[in-house]
């Protein structure tokens, strides 16, 4: 409860510090014993803050008008300056005051400066986020929530990337009736999404599918790899490609059924399904 509570007032104090405090705020302030701090810590640490320039806008009026008091009052510049313009014969030496160089008064900089540092990082590290109301009648910004495959296939489909469609049809594998689905591909986004249905669970300890995209930078015996998948439930299922070669202009797409882990090259003995591309959609 102690750590909280002086949480809480070095917060108000480099407020204080830094923008002045509102009549709520003084009147919580003046609950705690501050007389152990050294308050024009925080002042000054703040005008060296200021003086970084975080957004090229000048110290507000009462801080600067409050550190001028306080520089005069801690440093004692105007005796020191009439000293000097009273004395130019001789040579003048001028050290500090033996009083203020305290171990709780240098700690008590200490303190006011790190929490006056971290509160100009804080708020030059959220300056562009825009400030929100203690009622919350501003809302935060939220983080965009994960789309799943099947929102990111209708999403490329939307965009102004040119995409185009091939749908789905049997391969060689007899065991395999009915193929259903497609394929969206676009060669910009080097993105796209196979949807299909009717391919049954594959044993996951013995073999996977795998996609091949055959495309014009490639010869039709060796397509690109898109990558392997598993299928381990009934109904559609929407699965990301994953070229591990950038494809242009794409004619036809193929899934064939290999050893666990997928192959470099497949010799095609089970072909699970076909697509040939149909015209751009966009």
């Amino acid at each position: 409860m102690m750590d909280e509570n002086n949480e809480i007032m070095l917060d108000l104090l480099c407020k204080q510090a830094m923008y002045g405090l509102t009549d709520e705020e003084t009147v919580q302030l003046e609950q705690f014993n501050v007389n152990s701090f050294d308050t024009v810590s925080f002042d000054m640490t703040a005008a060296a803050i200021g003086m970084i320039d975080l957004r090229s806008e000048q110290m507000p009026d009462h801080l600067h008008a409050s550190v001028l008091a306080r520089a005069d009052e801690f440093f004692g510049w105007n005796s020191v300056e009439k000293e000097i313009s009273e004395t130019p014969s001789r040579e003048v030496y001028i050290t500090a005051p033996k009083s203020r160089v305290s171990f709780m008064d240098w700690f008590g900089w200490a303190v006011a400066a790190a929490a006056c540092i971290a509160l100009a990082v804080n708020i030059y590290s959220n300056r562009d986020q825009p400030i929100i109301a203690n009622n919350g009648s501003i809302p935060l910004p939220t983080v965009e929530e994960k789309s799943d495959p099947a929102q990111q296939r209708q999403r490329l489909i939307d965009s102004s990337a040119q995409v185009v469609l091939a749908q789905w049809g049997k391969g060689n594998v007899k065991e395999i009736a009915e193929v259903s689905g497609d394929v969206v591909w676009s060669d910009a986004k080097q993105a796209g999404y196979v949807r299909v249905k009717g391919l049954p669970k594959n044993d996951v300890s013995k073999e996977t599918y795998q996609l091949w995209i055959f495309d014009e930078t490639q010869d039709k015996a060796t397509p690109i790899d898109g990558g392997t998948f598993d299928i381990n439930a009934d109904g559609e299922v929407i699965i990301p490609i994953d070229p591990k070669l950038n494809a242009k202009n794409p004619s036809l797409f193929a899934i064939t059924i290999e050893k666990r882990g997928g192959v470099v090259l497949s010799k095609r003995g089970k072909l699970a399904a076909l697509a040939a591309v149909k015209p751009n959609l966009s």
